[in-house]
């Protein structure tokens, strides 16, 4: 196979024309002939030749190979290895052939005379294929030139055939392979792209020297990238009908105005263009400028003092205000009988100026802004929205006042008017900014209380009516009083309505404290306790004659206590009381219902005879000789507040009190049911306090002179004994301390 492929290949490079091998016609053979034995040696010793550069350069191929993969380490080490065994094979090949080649040849022997064999259909010189010479990398040595001869040019198409190898594989494309060829190419964007930046950076600072920065505006106005005297020029075209003209000035929600002039507000020319400054070197800060803007404001000329006292009276008369919380007022209607014209009371913020410095500073850096100048205000919010206050508005309080009410009440109909059901409205702010409607019950009550006063009745406790000197029961009255409360409970549904307002009256019906039957039932049959004492005169007699009327008809049941100040109520001039002097003899300070300490003291010996426990009272400051010591009870003391005085009923069955004044006298009965025999034992009197000198009356009254008593303690024991059985059932002792009285000289 290998023969034959030598054969083939050999012709094909054959480009000599017949007659190079054949001999002409008149040639002798042995001229043209070559042993076999000298071609073999020719074939072996070029073999030989080729062999050892071939294998050379495998080597060094091989090496070559080996040191990459030492270099990529791990990863390319297996490429490596795959790329060395066809460097080898490739380079073994060409030695291999060339060396059986020549063992055929030698083997085959040659012939006395070689004959050009003749190849049928072989190609022409034209279509003969180039000879390759051998690289120069594959070492092989240059024969000299030599005079041509057929064995030669045999031997030369021999070697360029096995010099004629395929050539290597390239090498697989690795990760680090990849890795330098991206990072090379990154590198010459990147290199690229800087000069390219420089370039344009160069040319942007050189255009734009000496102007005004690109991006840079003065009081709201673009002069960036002018010149300075085109800027300038611009800058006085647009900002001086400014300096005349009131500045704006935003303060929370208040828009005013402010007048420069009047405010010590000028311009200073010369520095406006100034602080736009030169133009910067920052590459950042030059890119930034075609995207946004500068402003640098004003140089202002300012007069300090001035400009200080027009930003204060700014803030106190239209910047400051006080919160607004949300409501509804109300307008009365002329001419109308109690009809009202209801407005909402939009909710507002609450702000004040505090910073004062700050505005001043705010308005000299910002005055001649376009769109004015804003400052900061402490602001104060408010709970109730807008849309709360009109929501309530319109829904609850313009349908409640648009009608009067109708109060139905108990055989009588009173109107409420829009006035009246406008001043009971409380407004108050809820979570989430909505408004409250509230109604307060008491206005409300005051507006009705008169008109609907005669459809209720003041209940009535049974009373005892002495006719006759005999008892009789005068019948109890149940009471009939309105409930307010209930009343007005479905007071919001009937003022949302437009026809049909009319409030029903709830009244509560109570039963009296002592009815008929049960006074009835109580036992008061007879005088159980009877005293009386005198020397009334003026005044104070008609004051005890107006308690006794409170007083008298009383009735107490079992284990209940009679108090004098709860029964008689209220002792002013409208109750009928009279002013006369504190005490029951004329002494003492003028008061209104003065000298009633005479029917208390009254009141309490017949209790005392009638056998009633003492629930509380207090003896007068000085001793009265119209009444046992030890057993008397004031009702009024010296300045003339009230004295209390209650008897507490611990008998099984009820009594009732009879007081009657007549002919400067009192007399009081307490009526039941005899239960106790009682006996007074007043003990010895112990001296106290002698008596003061007094140099005139002491006040407004006129002075009266009057000899003064010694004051002296007493002590007083009741003993009650069983009516039926006559044993002793208790004993009871006060002790009584009575000041002295005065002597005075007028």
């Amino acid at each position: 196979m290998a023969n034959d492929e030598l054969t083939e290949r050999a012709d094909a490079r054959d480009p000599a024309p017949d007659s190079a091998l054949s001999p002409s016609p008149g040639e002798s053979a042995p001229e043209e002939s070559t042993t076999a034995g000298e071609f073999a040696a020719s074939v072996e010793s070029v073999a030989g030749e080729l062999a050892v550069p071939v294998e050379s350069d495998a080597e060094a191929l091989t090496a070559l190979v080996e040191s990459d993969a030492g270099e990529f380490a791990a990863p390319v080490e297996s490429d490596a290895g795959e790329f060395a065994a066809p460097v080898e094979s490739v380079a073994e090949e060409p030695t291999a052939q060339v060396e059986l080649a020549a063992g055929e040849l030698a083997t085959a022997g040659a012939p006395a005379a070689v004959e050009k064999p003749t190849v049928v259909g072989g190609p022409t010189a034209a279509e003969a294929p180039t000879v390759v010479e051998a690289p120069a990398v594959l070492g092989a040595a240059e024969a000299p030139a030599e005079p041509a001869a057929t064995g030669d040019l045999f031997a030369d198409d021999l070697l360029g055939e096995l010099l004629e190898t395929p050539a290597p594989p390239p090498a697989p494309e690795t990760t680090g392979t990849r890795m330098r060829r991206g990072l090379a190419r990154t590198m010459m964007a990147i290199g690229l792209a800087l000069g390219m930046f420089v370039i344009l950076y160069t040319i942007d600072l050189l255009a734009s020297a000496g102007d005004v920065p690109r991006g840079v505006t003065v009081a709201g106005i673009d002069v960036g990238g002018l010149t300075h005297a085109e800027a300038e020029a611009k800058l006085r075209k647009e900002l001086e009908p400014r300096l005349t003209r009131p500045v704006v000035v935003h303060g929370g929600d208040v828009q005013t105005e402010l007048v420069p002039s009047r405010s010590g507000l000028g311009l200073d020319w010369p520095n406006t263009l100034g602080l736009a400054g030169h133009q910067p070197l920052s590459p950042i800060t030059r890119i930034m400028s075609f995207f946004t803007s500068r402003e640098v404001g004003v140089a202002t000329r300012t007069d300090p003092d001035q400009i200080s006292q027009a930003v204060r009276e700014l803030a106190e008369g239209r910047l400051n205000h006080p919160a607004t919380e949300g409501a509804v007022g109300f307008m009365p209607i002329p001419g109308s009988d109690g009809g009202v014209t209801p407005y909402p009371v939009i909710p507002r913020q609450g702000q004040q100026l505090t910073d004062l410095a700050g505005a001043v500073k705010t308005v000299t850096d910002r005055w001649l802004d376009p769109r004015g100048v804003k400052l900061p205000m402490a602001i104060t919010p408010v709970r109730a929205t807008a849309a709360g206050v009109q929501a309530a508005y319109q829904q609850i309080v313009v349908p409640a006042v648009a009608k009067p009410v109708v109060v139905h009440g108990q055989g009588k109909d009173v109107p409420l008017k829009p006035v009246a059901i406008a001043s009971s409205f409380q407004f108050a702010p809820v979570e989430g900014g909505a408004l409250e409607v509230r109604v307060d019950q008491g206005k409300l009550r005051a507006a009705l209380k008169d008109g609907l006063a005669s459809t209720e009745t003041d209940g009535k406790d049974a009373q005892i009516v002495f006719t006759g000197d005999q008892p009789t029961v005068e019948p109890s009255e149940d009471a009939r009083k309105i409930d307010w409360e209930k009343t007005f409970l479905p007071l919001i549904d009937v003022l949302k309505k437009t026809d049909g307002r009319v409030l029903p009256v709830v009244y509560n019906a109570s039963t009296p404290g002592v009815t008929t039957e049960a006074a009835g039932a109580l036992g008061i049959t007879e005088v159980i306790g009877e005293f009386t004492t005198g020397g009334l005169a003026g005044p104070a007699e008609t004051n005890n004659r107006t308690l006794a009327a409170r007083v008298s008809g009383a009735i107490v049941k079992p284990g209940e206590t009679f108090s004098l100040g709860g029964r008689s109520g209220p002792r002013t001039a409208d109750s009928g009381y009279v002013p006369a002097p504190v005490d029951e003899d004329g002494t003492g300070a003028t008061v209104v219902g003065g000298g009633v300490s005479q029917l208390a003291s009254t009141l309490y010996n017949a209790g005392y005879l009638a056998g009633l426990t003492d629930g509380g009272h207090l003896e007068h400051d000085h001793y009265l000789d119209r009444y046992p010591a030890g057993r008397d009870a004031k009702a009024v003391n010296a300045d003339g507040s009230p004295a209390e005085l209650k008897l507490t009923n611990d008998a099984p069955t009820g009594f009732a009190i009879q007081a009657t004044v007549s002919g400067g006298s009192v007399t009081v009965r307490i009526w039941g049911t005899r239960h106790y025999r009682v006996e007074g034992q007043t003990g010895a009197q112990t001296p106290g306090d002698p008596p003061p000198v007094q140099f005139g009356s002491g006040g407004a009254d006129p002075c009266l002179p009057a000899i003064g008593t010694p004051g002296f303690s007493v002590t007083d024991t009741r003993v009650l004994y069983d009516v039926a059985s006559g044993a002793e059932i208790r004993r009871n002792s006060h002790t009584a301390t009575y000041g002295p009285r005065p002597t005075v000289l007028c």
